[in-house]
């Protein structure tokens, strides 16, 4: 089990390398989920998923897609939009995926591809659940 570092990585870089590993066959953990970063505005990301959120289906409005509130469900669902979710072998690999939003003992590794050392315009996944609608830490 590779067990991975999310503090200071990009989202979308993180998600590529963790979604290829999924792929692979290999079970992911990752954790301080809640101190990665996203590049960009915090107000235009919270519009974005704030839009994705309010979307319904109208013939079953149970149906509806479902984007959480809380960092790590928050990165384990983004990264679910980068497997074949409607294929037997993507949800088998979401599947092989943990996400939490603490520090864990343990050995972990940090993939510098995805590390950022840029802070301007960047936020993290807790501040934009904040706006999201979610509790403060």
């Amino acid at each position: 089990m590779a067990m991975i570092d999310a503090q200071g990585a990009v989202v979308g870089r993180l998600g590529a390398r963790v979604a290829k590993l999924l792929l692979a066959g290999q079970k992911v953990e990752i954790i301080n989920a809640d101190k990665a970063v996203m590049v960009g505005t915090l107000s235009s990301a919270r519009d974005h998923y704030l839009s994705r959120r309010h979307q319904k289906n109208k013939r079953t409005p149970e149906d509806s897609p479902v984007w959480p509130r809380v960092p790590h469900l928050l990165l384990r669902r983004i990264i679910r939009g980068m497997l074949p979710w409607s294929s037997r072998r993507g949800r088998d690999a979401y599947h092989l995926l943990k996400v939490s939003s603490g520090a864990k003992a343990g050995k972990s590794t940090v993939i510098q591809e995805a590390s950022s050392s840029e802070k301007h315009g960047m936020f993290t996944l807790s501040e934009l659940c904040v706006e999201l609608g979610g509790k403060a830490n």
